[in-house]
């Protein structure tokens, strides 16, 4: 179709690949979700994108325009990693983020073309209820929803009220990421290790003893702690969920009062929240794990306390020790360096790594951890040479 803009085209164009690569990424959070609700919420939303897509591409056959093939599109193998590994509410953090990128920018300036402009105007308005749905999910996640816009007044006061008096819920994390973090800690309190006896002895077989024994040290300390940390979460879950039946037997109006204003505060009208909130009174079983599910953001411990003291103490030591290998085989100025070296390799690698939880650029956070090495690295050795 002539007189079409090339801005048009392009927005088009742009808006379908977002369409392609949100729908992917949805569907695989989806996957991760453990709560079925939560699960059934991000396929419709990944559904909805699908939708969207086919209306641009009939906006885009209309225009005359050859369609691009789906399968050019996909989340890049390390986005696909960090689906896998970051906490969810990290990831959803990210999708809403980019939902408002979209609603601000791809989909609000003109084109030049009013049917399309149209069309990008009405996707647009969808964008922004999934960066509201979204947002929601994120507030079931902290364990404290936050107020809606169409949240009713007066509901999170009457909340807050009914929390005062439940000051026992907390939230835990993932071995996953504690495994890395404790490859981290390894390499780092071990790279220090061996650089301050290496500037105190000149690359003596003192570095081997010393750096073997940090590395041991280190993973032993890593794998106690966590295994006590995550056998303590379980323990705090199975005390909050014991807490919160207790309250339901206890004070059982107050209870329904609590779960319907959670639904109010998710834009639920009172009369439709407190009918729900009925029905699942008459299942107690229902009720503690909608409660649970509202209020700490889980109605059971999934964790391991041996499968998460076995990966941090892995972990740790595996990154612990890195920089002792080169004194396994020599001694001196030629290990230092070479310690050094793989050393500082394997910071920017572990750096790059926890990008996976954090989200951030992989490149960027390596080198913000390959530069952490070299200051801790220097200074230790400085040191060091002052006590040799």
């Amino acid at each position: 179709m002539s007189g079409v803009p090339d801005e048009a085209v392009q927005r088009l164009l742009d808006a379908w690949r977002g369409e392609v690569e949100a729908r992917a990424v949805y569907e695989l959070i989806a996957e991760r979700e453990q709560d079925p609700q939560r699960a059934d919420i991000l396929r419709r939303m990944a559904a909805a994108e699908g939708r969207h897509r086919e209306r641009i591409e009939r906006r885009l056959r209309e225009l005359g325009q050859p369609l691009p093939d789906p399968g050019s599109v996909r989340p890049s193998l390390w986005t696909r990693l960090q689906v896998k590994v970051a906490p969810v509410h990290r990831l959803l953090a990210a999708r809403e983020a980019a939902e408002d990128d979209e609603v601000g920018d791809l989909y609000a300036r003109p084109t030049g073309d009013a049917e399309t402009d149209r069309l990008l105007r009405d996707i647009r308005k969808e964008e922004r209820s999934h960066s509201m749905a979204v947002r929601e999910m994120q507030a079931g996640d902290d364990s404290r929803p936050e107020p809606s816009p169409v949240a009713i007044p007066g509901a999170q006061a009457r909340l807050d009220r009914i929390l005062g008096r439940e000051k026992w819920h907390q939230t835990g994390g993932s071995w996953i990421s504690g495994a890395i973090y404790g490859a981290n800690d390894g390499l780092a309190a071990v790279f220090g290790i061996v650089t301050g006896v290496s500037g105190a002895t000149g690359g003596s077989s003192f570095v081997l003893t010393a750096g073997l024994a940090g590395a041991v040290a280190s993973a032993l300390s890593m794998a106690t702690g966590a295994f006590l940390a995550e056998r303590s979460e379980a323990e705090v879950v199975a005390a909050n969920v014991e807490s919160e039946r207790r309250e339901i037997a206890e004070h059982p109006e107050e209870e329904k009062e609590e779960l319907s204003l959670f639904y109010q505060l998710k834009g639920v009208d009172p009369a439709t929240a407190d009918q729900l909130a009925e029905r699942l009174a008459e299942q107690p079983d229902a009720m503690l794990r909608a409660l649970a599910a509202e209020e700490f953001g889980v109605a059971e411990h999934s964790g391991n306390p041996a499968q998460a003291a076995v990966a941090a103490g892995l972990s740790t030591g595996i990154g612990a020790i890195i920089p002792v290998i080169p004194f396994i085989f020599t001694t001196g100025t030629g290990a230092i360096v070479l310690a050094a070296v793989v050393s500082l390799v394997a910071h920017f690698l572990v750096g790059a790594a926890k990008s996976l939880v954090t989200l951030r650029s992989w490149w960027a956070a390596g080198l913000e951890m390959t530069l952490a090495g070299v200051i801790v690295g220097g200074a230790t050795y400085a040191v060091g040479l002052g006590f040799s």
